[in-house]
């Protein structure tokens, strides 16, 4: 049974798309992956798409959507639902209601980071690390820990605070 996960954040340009790009290249075949707006941009960031291209995820088909997509009478229910904005930076992260498990796992939006195209790139590079060491994490869960809800948000609350591993203590 394929999971339906719905990553949402503000502008949906950037952070939730790169988590539903990955996740659906990673793991297409388990999970149905989705990305929303409160407030959408209206295009993906051009940094997040490089940022895709640059680890040969597909970005055909991303697009910046309002949740409001998800909220119909026709739209399909999620199983998970994950907001990925900023609440250090008092970033509004959106507020949803349904019957489904909502986690909360914020990082630095890369889109406001300030600079040169280097720091740009790298703040997407970076923001694409904790994304990628996240999902990970997900996709590491034992299937049945899907079947006993309290378990398995308490799982998914701990993902959140998953960092990348110090590369200087991987590779030193």
């Amino acid at each position: 049974m394929k999971r339906r996960v719905l990553f949402l954040c503000t502008g949906n340009s950037a952070r939730s798309v790169l988590a539903e790009a990955t996740l659906r290249a990673w793991a297409g075949h388990r999970f149905e992956v989705f990305s929303a707006g409160s407030q959408p941009a209206g295009t993906v960031n051009p940094w997040a798409l490089a940022q895709l291209a640059a680890e040969g995820i597909a970005t055909a088909g991303l697009r910046s959507k309002s949740w409001d997509e998800f909220t119909t009478p026709d739209a399909a229910p999620m199983d998970l639902v994950v907001t990925v904005c900023d609440s250090a930076a008092a970033e509004t992260c959106p507020v949803v209601l349904g019957d489904f498990l909502r986690v909360h796992w914020g990082l630095p939006d890369p889109a406001a980071v300030e600079g040169d195209d280097e720091d740009k790139r790298e703040a997407f590079r970076q923001a694409h690390r904790i994304v990628k060491a996240r999902l990970q994490a997900l996709l590491a869960l034992p299937a049945e820990v899907w079947d006993d809800r309290a378990a398995l948000k308490d799982s998914l609350d701990r993902i959140g605070f998953v960092q990348p591993e110090d590369e200087a203590s991987v590779h030193g």
